[in-house]
């Protein structure tokens, strides 16, 4: 397994409006895309885009995720009031290829490859195999 670049961070949040205001107005990022619901998965998500040292898109992203009601992460939320940081997702090359791998190390997949919210496959890794970090793999997007 090699590491691959770091996608996004998710942040777990009870209301989009007042993260994105977080987000544009106390840490002044200055892309914002429009949220948009993943019913199947029980969430609202948007992406902020982080500038690189030159002011250009440094290519990694904060995810903003709101719980839709009775979902996973509503459940989380519900632990975590405050909300906060709910995982790192870092890319790959081949989804599936990485998924056996970590299996074969006996990390705890949870689940299927799926449809992430880039469009793109992914799954995550239990927190417990991880160092305590719930960790999200994507298959690099075609393009990147």
């Amino acid at each position: 397994m090699k590491l691959g670049r770091l996608n996004h961070v998710g942040v777990v949040t009870a209301s989009m409006d007042d993260c994105i205001a977080f987000w544009r107005d106390t840490m002044g990022a200055e892309v914002i895309h429009a949220p948009f619901d993943m019913s199947e998965q029980g969430v609202r998500i948007a992406f902020v885009d982080t500038p690189d040292a030159d002011g250009g898109n440094s290519g990694t992203q904060m995810e903003l995720i709101e719980p839709l009601p009775g979902g996973a992460i509503a459940a989380w939320l519900e632990k975590n009031p405050g909300g906060g940081q709910h995982h790192l997702c870092f890319e790959v090359p081949d989804i599936h290829a990485a998924k056996a791998e970590l299996e074969a190390m006996g990390k705890r997949v949870l689940g299927e490859p799926r449809m992430g919210a880039h469009g793109t496959l992914i799954f995550f890794v239990h927190p417990r195999d991880m160092q305590g970090i719930l960790t999200e793999f994507m298959e690099t997007p075609k393009g990147h």
